[in-house]
């Protein structure tokens, strides 16, 4: 049996995740367009509660292309308001439709997002060294910096603890237990 994460609690959701990509640098703007939604609608639920639910999200969400996104009409956002399959809570739809706009703009100032994003941990992935999962902040210098550079560019539903979530999971930080298997592979 491999050595994982303490946070997978042997969950297949939470493996196949773990296996496949947390951790893993991303450098695709739709990706991580994905990522910040998904970490947005995290906000006050588990991740557990967000994977189960991304299929549906993926569907909602025009398969999370932030272009159609940015364009959703009155009628478009109610659909999404009433639909069952995702979380339905108005801010982060919202949010979700004001941080398409935001991410373009500043996709149209630097070339792409994933420039912009990465420039936060300097163009590489920090690793980090941690042998339990309550050694693993929540936030951190660099996630305090994105959250209110964000802000100030108008994005929603991203403090510091949605930021570093997002960190972990683009692959920005490398929060994997040293006894992981995926440590040295990520």
């Amino acid at each position: 049996m491999k050595n994982r994460c303490q946070w997978t609690k042997n969950n297949p959701i939470n493996i196949e995740y773990h296996d496949n990509e947390w951790g893993v640098p991303v450098h695709d703007d739709r990706k991580l367009f994905e990522f910040l939604l998904l970490d947005a609608f995290q906000a006050g639920l588990s991740w557990l509660t967000i994977l189960k639910k991304r299929n549906n999200f993926r569907q909602a969400f025009d398969a999370f292309d932030y272009k159609k996104i940015a364009e959703y009409n009155d009628q478009k956002i109610i659909e999404l308001y009433n639909n069952t399959g995702i979380i339905r809570n108005k801010l982060k739809i919202n949010a979700a439709v004001s941080n398409a706009k935001a991410f373009i703009k500043i996709q149209k100032e630097f070339g792409s997002f994933d420039k912009y994003i990465w420039s936060f941990v300097n163009y590489k992935t920090i690793k980090h060294s941690f042998k339990l999962l309550n050694e693993i902040p929540a936030v951190s210098k660099e996630s305090d910096l994105m959250s209110k550079d964000l802000k100030k560019r108008g994005f929603k539903f991203v403090g510091s603890t949605i930021c570093y979530a997002f960190m972990q999971a683009a692959g920005m930080v490398n929060d994997h237990e040293l006894s992981c298997f995926r440590y040295n592979e990520v």
